[in-house]
């Protein structure tokens, strides 16, 4: 993807993810998840239902109220985009360590 001003290339990394565990992606796994985004350069964005909000914001994350089952998009636009979508979707699949 080139930026706006053309001048660079934007690398983006789009994974389709399901919220697995329990109780959701309550405040614990959403400042979990906030953690490791802010560790990459990256945009990264969550969508809900159309809804997109910043992934580095931990109120953006918990305004989605994203419970058990709840499909997101997850979106990184930057040079370490596929890092960080591969490190992001680890804390999905490990159910962000709760059991």
């Amino acid at each position: 993807m080139v930026n706006q001003k053309g001048d660079s290339v934007k690398q983006e990394a789009i994974k389709d993810l399901i919220v697995q565990n329990e109780l959701g992606l309550h405040a614990r796994p959403a400042a979990m998840f906030v953690k490791v985004a802010n560790g990459f350069k990256s945009e990264i964005f969550l969508e809900k239902d159309g809804e997109r909000v910043n992934g580095k914001s931990i109120m953006g994350v918990m305004m989605l109220a994203a419970s058990k089952g709840t499909k997101l998009k997850l979106i990184a636009q930057g040079a370490d985009a596929g890092s960080a979508i591969g490190a992001l979707a680890d804390l999905f699949s490990k159910k962000f360590c709760e059991a």
